[in-house]
């Protein structure tokens, strides 16, 4: 699963440990999930998307698109 999430992130001039915290989670899982090697669990998904101002929808995407 591919995402946006570093896109977004600095498009919302946010630092990875700031969208952590807002999130409730570490700045290496943001890291992890914005090197595609985490996929977030649905609670941490709508989270991410929230903070972002945006939707889950947007922010990730099927491999293979």
């Amino acid at each position: 699963m591919k995402n946006k999430i570093h896109q977004i992130r600095k498009e919302s001039g946010l630092s990875q440990e700031e969208l952590a915290k807002r999130c409730g989670v570490s700045r290496q899982t943001i890291n992890a999930i914005e090197n595609n090697k985490y996929d977030p669990t649905l609670a941490l998904a709508f989270s991410l998307a929230r903070e972002l101002g945006t939707t889950v929808d947007a922010l990730f995407q099927a491999a293979e698109e």
